[in-house]
Formats: C-alpha cells, sequence, structure tokens
C-alpha cells in the first residue's frame, strides 16, 4: 500500500490518507479484509505524528471502510462494502443531476451533454 503525502496540498495529511486509502478500496487495490498498516507503522513510514494516522483510520471506520479488531489489526471492511458502494452511486447520481440541471438551463443538448460524458468517462480525445 502506498500513500503520498505532499506538503504542497492545501488538504490536511489525515484527509490525504483517507482520500488514498478510499481510492484504493474502491478501485479493488484493496481488498475485503486486506489488512492495513498499524497506525504506528504508517506514521513511521510516512513520517508523521501517530494522531495524524490515527485520526484518519478514525474518519475511514467512522464511514464504513475500515475496521479494527482489537489485538488483531485494521482490516479493510467486509460488511459494508455494497453499502460505500450505493454512496459513491449517490455522489455520482447527485453530481450529474447538477450537469444535466446546468446543461439544460444553458441550451446543452442531451446529445453533446452524452458526448461530453463518453469523452471524460472514456478518456477520448
Amino acid at each position: 500500500m502506498e500513500i503520498l503525502i505532499s506538503s504542497n496540498n492545501s488538504r490536511p495529511i489525515y484527509e490525504q490518507i483517507t482520500s488514498q486509502i478510499k481510492e484504493m478500496i474502491m478501485n479493488g487495490e484493496l481488498k475485503n479484509g486486506d489488512p492495513l498498516p498499524s497506525v504506528r507503522a504508517l506514521a513511521r513510514t510516512l513520517h508523521i505524528s501517530i494522531i495524524t494516522v490515527q485520526r484518519a483510520y478514525e474518519d475511514l471506520q467512522n464511514e464504513g471502510y475500515i475496521e479494527s479488531v482489537v489485538g488483531k489489526g485494521t482490516f479493510v471492511s467486509v460488511h459494508n462494502m455494497d453499502f460505500i458502494k450505493e454512496k459513491k452511486f449517490k455522489e455520482v447520481e447527485e453530481k450529474l443531476q447538477e450537469a444535466a440541471e446546468m446543461a439544460r438551463k444553458n441550451g446543452i443538448s442531451l446529445e453533446k451533454l452524452t458526448e461530453l460524458l463518453n469523452i471524460f468517462y472514456l478518456g477520448e480525445e
């Protein structure tokens, strides 16, 4: 598991950690039940405070991405993956609704909007 921390990023370090771990879970790089490094080990690897990693792990646990088992460690949550995917799908739905409303208000046709979505989704140019 590789996490990159940028001091030039305006986001706090714990948010950089949480977003990268979420991304690894959502794209399947980290799978259900996979172990995560201990708080101390990750803090040592990233050369940051234990408290910062602990905050990131707490946020991830509160959102259902990971779970901690006393004496065993921290793991990608097995129980909530469907919930997490549904939550992400809802976020995408909201953004698409916003884009559709903006396009409609500005006279952009559904055909053009679909064309743009295909370009963004498929990475075509």
